[in-house]
């Protein structure tokens, strides 16, 4: 790799790990928009995937999971860190599978998963002290629906990002 390539590469992994750490400050001091903004936060790495590879996805993520616990010490980046941080890979890995079923049965586990340890011990953070009146099945039930919306948008930006936004930056 020639030193002009590596500086674009050092230099977009920098400012797309500025962007994460801006969206997840915002979502963890803001009152309003936390899920939107941990949801854009979880898109950078898509960019990095598509740029250079999954081992440097999987850096980037750690990168960015201990710059946000050493920057914001609180426990607003551990949505980050279990499930919006990691989603992009976890998606990459199971939408290798090529199999529609078996990938949104995946994904819907994973974030069941996900969503059980954060009603479990982060109930506070999560609900913002909002008491819900329906049974949780039904919040659970509504939250997958709006899980499923987040992953269909999140491959549209892939795609956009591959057939639009890539040839153009030229990296």
């Amino acid at each position: 790799m020639n030193s002009n390539k590596k500086v674009k590469r050092i230099t977009l992994s920098g400012i797309l790990l500025a962007f994460t750490v801006i969206c997840v400050f915002l979502a963890a001091n803001l009152p309003t928009s936390r899920l939107s903004l941990y949801a854009i936060s979880s898109l950078f790495i898509a960019v990095i995937i598509i740029e250079f590879s999954t081992k440097a996805g999987w850096t980037f993520y750690l990168a960015s999971s201990i710059l946000l616990v050493v920057l914001i010490p609180r426990l607003e980046v551990i949505p980050f860190i279990v499930f919006f941080g990691v989603y992009g890979l976890i998606k990459l890995y199971i939408e290798r599978l090529h199999s529609r079923v078996i990938e949104y049965i995946l994904k819907l586990v994973y974030f069941n998963i996900c969503l059980g340890l954060g009603l479990i011990f982060l109930k506070e953070l999560i609900m913002g002290g909002v008491n819900f009146s329906a049974p949780i099945y039904i919040v659970a039930a509504l939250l997958e629906v709006v899980f499923l919306v987040y992953d269909y948008v999140y491959t549209l930006f892939i795609r956009f990002y591959a057939a639009q936004l890539k040839p153009k930056l030229k990296i």
